[in-house]
């Protein structure tokens, strides 16, 4: 299974995809709002809106080793746009184009960053299969596992991860618009000091259940299917009243279904306009025993405290894993 990122920062390390969200203030979204508890774990399947570079290598042709991406200076990263006027949603697009052009120089499109731009290129005949080449490695889309935070009652609206995803780099990707698929957590990673655990989980069906169109600072967001069934799922009102003391998470560490896991909010850091307004600690014993506490794949984790949801969870401490962050459901909202 494919995960989102494996991306270590000092002490922290998201737990599930990955990094920040700039908002005005804690109080963008005061006004409460009716939202479905999440906690279900959710596969996420998104394209990049082209096939982006994530490795650049030499081609073995008849005339020793070259590298024609190396020569036009593209860089891992970068994401190809169009070939020879072709436009190139995947790496097959690639492939065709370049069995089309006869090894004729071509112009690729490529974006790098907010930057858009052309360069001539020529790609080479590998000498071991006989195909046209230009020297990297790609990738069309990107997939992984983390969890739904709510859905609004109305719209059917859905924030999860409280984080972007992000590349290697710790770059925020661009994806465009994806799949959201129903996932079984079959297998828990125990989390210890100075490793953090993770959560193992199967795509469990084809059509999917929602479909994505933001990747943002907060998360992933999208809008779910009529068809998903809501009814064992709790209603509540949204809040942005948090407090140190006892609340709850909603997670899923087995299967499908979510449960209830107590923890306790240390510190309400209500100036904080990113994802890190919580410091919370997992007091639940089960949840402790099963997980040692926050792992890679439960961001997104419903935060709720006196039956409002507040936040969900985002990071975990890597010299604790009893303890994380949160990021308050205002800089959720929104999106």
């Amino acid at each position: 299974m494919q995960k989102f990122f494996k991306k270590i920062r000092a002490v922290l390390i998201v737990t599930g995809l990955l990094l920040v969200f700039a908002a005005s203030s804690l109080n963008v979204s005061a006004q409460s709002l009716e939202v479905y508890v999440g906690g279900m774990p959710a596969g996420f399947t998104m394209g990049l809106g082209g096939a982006q570079i994530v490795g650049v290598c030499e081609v073995l042709t008849e005339d020793g080793v070259c590298c024609p991406a190396k020569e036009s200076q593209l860089k891992v990263g970068d994401i190809i746009l169009t070939y020879g006027g072709v436009r190139i949603d995947s790496a097959a697009d690639i492939d065709k184009a370049l069995s089309a052009s006869g090894g004729k120089d071509a112009e690729i499109s490529i974006r790098r960053e907010e930057e858009q731009f052309s360069r001539k290129i020529t790609p080479v005949k590998d000498l071991s299969c006989g195909k046209y080449k230009l020297g990297v490695l790609i990738r069309d889309s990107v997939s992984g596992i983390g969890t739904v935070t709510y859905i609004e009652k109305d719209s059917l609206r859905f924030g999860s991860l409280g984080h972007a995803v992000s590349d290697e780099r710790g770059e925020k990707l661009s994806l465009q618009k994806g799949t959201i698929y129903a996932c079984s957590i079959v297998n828990v990673i125990r989390g210890e000091r100075g490793r953090a655990g993770e959560l193992k989980g199967l795509f469990i069906n084809e059509k999917g259940i929602a479909s994505a169109d933001r990747n943002c600072d907060a998360g992933i967001y999208g809008v779910f299917s009529k068809e998903f069934d809501l009814t064992d799922r709790p209603l509540v009102e949204t809040s942005t009243n948090a407090v140190p003391g006892k609340a709850v998470i909603y997670s899923t560490i087995d299967g499908t279904k979510p449960k209830e896991y107590s923890v306790s909010i240390v510190k309400v850091d209500t100036m904080n306009n990113k994802n890190k307004n919580f410091v919370l600690k997992i007091t639940d014993e089960a949840l402790l025993k099963a997980t040692g506490g926050i792992v890679q794949g439960m961001s997104g984790s419903p935060i709720l405290q006196n039956g409002k949801l507040i936040g969900a969870v985002t990071h975990v401490f890597l010299n604790d894993p009893s303890r994380g962050y949160g990021i308050s459901v205002a800089n959720m909202l929104g999106n």
